[in-house]
């Protein structure tokens, strides 16, 4: 694989963890991390939910195109860029339009809500510790709101390792342009 490869997910689909593994086993290959963006912002920092308008939807698209100019730039300078992070409905078919390097693939980690809940019990960060936010209430948003774009994959009974194999060998079906 080559150009810019997003992988997404809902919170606690292990998106840091396989892109982490993916740019590891390709030769020359940068992993961007889209929470970074968010963690740049010291003061004034609004915080995305479920109902979220003006300065958070503003921030989130700032994220996005932050990301993206970056992946390109790893992408320009001959590195594999893969970019982690949670983009999900509409938002999906926005960031594939900002990037503009191609080939430009997208991979959709979509475990089972249960394997997400074990998932996020079992690490030392918390994504879901928001009220706002519930393991239900964004595998529905996953589910019923984002395009069908790239390759999807059901990592619920998966390793990183396993995951990483599928993304590899169904490169061609997560190739959107």
């Amino acid at each position: 694989m080559h150009g810019v490869v997003l992988v997404t997910g809902v919170m606690a689909a292990g998106k840091s963890t396989v892109a982490q593994a993916l740019a590891e086993r390709l030769p020359r290959a940068a992993h961007v991390r889209g929470d970074v963006f968010r963690r740049m912002i010291v003061s004034g920092r609004e915080e995305y939910g479920p109902d979220a308008c003006g300065e958070a939807v503003a921030q989130l698209r700032l994220r996005h195109r932050l990301s993206a100019a970056t992946a390109d730039a790893y992408a320009e300078a001959g590195f594999t860029a893969v970019v982690q992070d949670v983009v999900l409905g509409e938002d999906l078919t926005a960031y594939v339009g900002l990037v503009r390097t191609r080939p430009l693939y997208v991979v959709v980690l979509a475990p089972d809500a249960d394997a997400v809940a074990a998932r996020e019990a079992g690490r030392s960060k918390t994504g879901y510790d928001n009220a706002a936010w519930t393991v239900a209430a964004l595998d529905a948003a996953l589910r019923e709101s984002t395009p069908p774009t790239g390759l999807w994959l059901d990592t619920s009974a998966q390793t990183p390792a396993q995951t990483v194999a599928a993304i590899l060998a169904g490169r061609e079906r997560a190739r959107v342009s």
